[in-house]
C-alpha cells in the first residue's frame, strides 16, 4: 500500500474517534483507604514485600491524607518483617522526622532498635552493630522511661552488653594464648570494670589469677581471687582460682577456701537464660512475633495483623489526636509479648 494511503486511513481513523467523542479508558488509582486495607489484608497473607508496596503507593499518591501517616510506620514494619532492616530503619527515621511528635513515636523508636537488634553478628566479628543496637535501644530508656518498651529494651541492653563483654573475653584468651600478657590483662580487666552485671566477670577474675600468676604478681592474684570469692564463693570459676593459687603456695588466711560463703548468696553477676544467653555459636535470637493469647482464632496463623480499617467510625479530628495504636478499642491480644501495648489493643480496630 502507499505511503499516501497509509497516511490518509491514519486520518481517517483519528477523525473517527475524535467524532465519536469517545476516548480510552485512563486506569485510575484506588482511594487511600482502599490501598491501606489492600496493605493490611497483605501483611494478613504473609505478603510482606506486597504490602509494602501497597503502603509506599499510597504515600505518593495521598501524601496529605490521614492514612499517610500510618502508612509510613506500617511500611517500616513490613520492611521489618522482610527482613530488610537497612529499609526498615530508613523508613522509621523518616517517619520520626515527619512525626517527632506522634503518640506512636515510641514504638517506632522501639522497633528501630530492633532492626539493629536483629542484626547483631556471632562474638567472633565485629561488635559494632551491637554497640549500634545498644545505642538505639538506650535512645528509648531514655525517651521512653515508663513504657513497656522501655523495659523491654532494658532487657536487650543487658543481653549486647553481656554479648559485648564475650567478645573482650575471646579477645583475651587469644592474648593469653600467645602468652601477651599485658593485652590480655587490659581485656580481662574491662569486663570487670565496664561489664559488672554480665556473666562473664567471674571467669575474667579467674583469668586475671591465672595471668598475674604467670607474670611472677601475686599480690593482684590474691587480689582477684578475693573479689572472685566474695561475689562468687561457690562458683567453678572460684574453685580454679583457688586452686591456682595453692598449686603456686599463693593461699594466705584471708582467702576463703571454695563453698565456704552462703548457699543462697545472691551473686552481684546474675545468669542469663540459656534461650537469651548469647553465645559463640550464633547471633542473638529474638522472636519476629512472639505467640500470644489470641482472641480471634482467625488471626492466630497471621501474627496479629490489623484487619481492614474501619476509620469512618471515629471523627477526623478524634483519629488525629489518638494514637494509630493507642488503647482506644477491645484488645486482641498482646502482639509483640511482653513488650506491651503498641499492636495489643488495636489490632481489631485501627483508629
Amino acid at each position: 500500500m502507499p505511503l499516501g494511503a497509509c497516511s490518509c486511513l491514519g486520518f481517517a481513523f483519528l477523525a473517527g474517534c475524535a467524532s465519536n467523542g469517545e476516548q480510552a479508558p485512563v486506569p485510575r488509582t484506588a482511594d487511600a483507604e482502599t490501598l491501606y486495607n489492600y496493605g493490611v489484608d497483605a501483611l494478613h497473607d504473609g505478603h510482606y514485600k506486597m504490602a509494602s508496596g501497597e503502603f509506599e503507593l499510597l504515600q505518593q499518591n495521598y501524601p496529605y491524607s490521614g492514612y499517610t501517616g500510618n502508612a509510613e510506620l506500617m511500611e517500616g514494619y513490613a520492611y521489618y518483617l522482610q527482613g530488610e532492616y537497612a529499609l526498615s530503619v530508613q523508613q522509621l527515621e523518616r517517619y520520626l522526622q515527619l512525626h517527632p511528635t506522634s503518640p506512636d513515636a515510641a514504638y517506632a523508636y522501639y522497633l528501630r532498635g530492633l532492626c539493629y537488634y536483629e542484626q547483631i553478628g556471632d562474638v567472633s566479628r565485629d561488635q559494632l552493630g551491637t554497640i549500634e543496637a545498644v545505642d538505639a535501644l538506650q535512645e528509648v530508656v531514655s525517651r521512653f522511661p515508663q513504657t513497656s518498651y522501655a523495659r523491654d529494651a532494658q532487657l536487650k541492653i543487658d543481653l549486647c552488653r553481656d554479648h559485648l563483654a564475650g567478645k573482650e573475653m575471646l579477645v583475651g584468651r587469644f592474648y593469653q594464648e600467645e602468652k601477651d600478657y599485658q593485652a590480655a590483662i587490659g581485656r580481662y580487666q574491662r569486663v570487670v570494670q565496664d561489664f559488672q552485671t554480665t556473666n562473664h566477670v567471674p571467669e575474667a577474675l579467674e583469668r586475671l589469677v591465672e595471668v598475674n600468676l604467670d607474670l611472677g604478681l601475686p599480690d593482684e592474684a590474691r587480689q582477684a581471687a578475693s573479689v572472685l570469692g566474695y561475689n562468687d564463693p561457690d562458683s567453678k570459676w572460684y574453685r580454679y582460682a583457688y586452686n591456682k593459687l595453692k598449686y603456686n603456695n599463693q593461699l594466705t588466711p584471708q582467702i576463703r577456701k571454695p563453698g565456704s560463703g552462703k548457699k543462697n548468696r545472691t551473686s552481684k553477676h546474675p545468669q542469663l537464660t540459656a534461650s537469651s544467653t548469647p553465645s559463640a555459636q550464633g547471633p542473638l535470637a529474638i522472636s519476629k512475633v512472639p505467640s500470644s493469647s489470641v482472641q480471634q482464632s482467625s488471626l492466630s496463623k497471621f501474627g496479629n495483623v490489623p484487619p481492614r480499617s474501619t476509620a469512618a467510625q471515629l471523627p477526623q479530628e478524634q483519629r488525629r489526636k489518638r494514637g494509630f495504636f493507642s488503647s482506644i478499642f477491645t484488645p486482641v491480644g498482646n502482639f509483640f509479648t511482653p513488650v506491651g501495648s503498641f499492636f495489643s489493643n488495636t489490632w481489631n480496630k485501627i483508629f
